[in-house]
């Protein structure tokens, strides 16, 4: 208490107006934070408070945290923060999908085959071991990063570009994702732990051997699986969700994958060409890039890929934001867009609790 009643002091009359509180620290310590900021008046209608995944170890323990920061802040004054959602690329899904007329008609189960989330780390667990062993990937990275991609590729057009207009269409998504009974676990889910070996040359430890992890862990830092949304739009299209840790590049990339020609009048010449491909790649660099089929340069009709790239700065002299530049600035606006919402939070939890019980 006297620490903050020390923040107190040094804020002033700054603190009684408009604050931001970041809370970067284990979800134990939201409550005691919060009461304190309450009790020292440093919590006024303007305040706002940002709050770092992990939200919970599971749906009982998410709405826990939530219904205790929710004592001393409103639904609208919580910024659940995932990064993912700031990067410029998959703000430029939602501009591509929602400013352009081009895209609409195709993006629907007759025209797309599948879509593929990835993301894949170089890195292993590295000082997080003991958290990351009560965790786990499904937990970490699909829960909440993996499902909002999921949400941004298959929500139906908001009204408008307002926070809850948005968060609304994505809840649907979240709640028509079809759960995965425990027969279908082996089926549609596969999980796995890095070995000992080498990354960019060097050689590394086994995820049992890192420090601080249990000697028979099973927790699973690779996750692949299938998600299917059981709306008239994407029903039938498979969803490939897949994360993991020690993998061979770090590559966080959204593949949507079109259908193929219903007749190819190419035979031969076009026998090994891929589909259209929309690549929306947010790691290690951020693209948007369409891949297409054309005509090889020459006397002969020969298919060759190619793509087009969207170029994000074409026309603008403003610097690219990081992610997490662009997202606290969201907060000091009061913009809650990019954020996630309490219910979005608890249907994703509702979804990967049968696979987290099934393992």
């Amino acid at each position: 208490p006297a620490t903050f009643g020390a923040l107190a002091e040094c804020l002033g009359d700054v603190g009684r107006r408009s604050q931001v509180y970041y809370l970067s620290t284990a979800p134990a310590l939201f409550t005691s934070i919060c009461r304190n900021l309450h009790e020292t008046g440093l919590i006024t209608p303007e305040s706002r408070v940002v709050l770092e995944k992990p939200l919970g170890h599971d749906l009982t323990s998410s709405r826990q945290i939530n219904d205790e920061v929710g004592r001393y802040f409103g639904e609208a004054q919580i910024y659940r923060i995932d990064h993912y959602l700031g990067k410029e690329s998959v703000q430029n899904l939602l501009a591509l999908r929602f400013g352009n007329a081009l895209f609409e008609p195709l993006w629907r189960r007759e025209w797309i085959s599948d879509v593929q989330i990835t993301v894949a780390e170089q890195i292993g667990v590295e000082q997080r071991a003991e958290f990351y062993d009560k965790t786990g990937a499904l937990r970490d990275m699909v829960q909440n990063h993996l499902l909002q991609l999921l949400c941004i590729v298959a929500m139906e057009p908001p009204a408008s570009i307002d926070a809850d207009a948005v968060r609304d269409e994505k809840l649907k998504i979240l709640r028509a994702l079809r759960p995965i009974a425990t027969d279908e676990v082996p089926l549609r889910t596969v999980r796995g732990q890095y070995r000992a070996g080498a990354s960019s040359g060097q050689p590394v430890a086994g995820y049992l051997e890192e420090p601080g992890v249990a000697a028979a862990s099973r927790t699973e830092t690779f996750v692949a699986l299938q998600a299917n949304i059981d709306t008239w739009r994407w029903a039938g299209v498979p969803f490939y969700l897949r994360t993991g840790k020690r993998m061979q590049e770090r590559l966080a990339e959204i593949v949507i994958n079109f259908r193929a020609v219903p007749h190819s009048i190419f035979g031969k010449r076009a026998a090994a060409l891929q589909n259209n491909r929309l690549v929306i790649t947010m790691q290690p660099d951020e693209s948007v890039k369409l891949h297409l089929q054309a005509k090889r340069p020459g006397d002969q009709m020969v298919l060759n890929p190619v793509s087009l790239d969207l170029d994000f700065a074409e026309g603008s002299q403003s610097r690219r934001l990081d992610a997490y530049e662009r997202l606290l600035m969201d907060v000091m606006r009061g913009n809650l867009t990019l954020f996630v919402r309490r219910d979005e939070q608890e249907a994703a939890w509702k979804w990967v609790e049968p696979i987290m019980s099934s393992w």
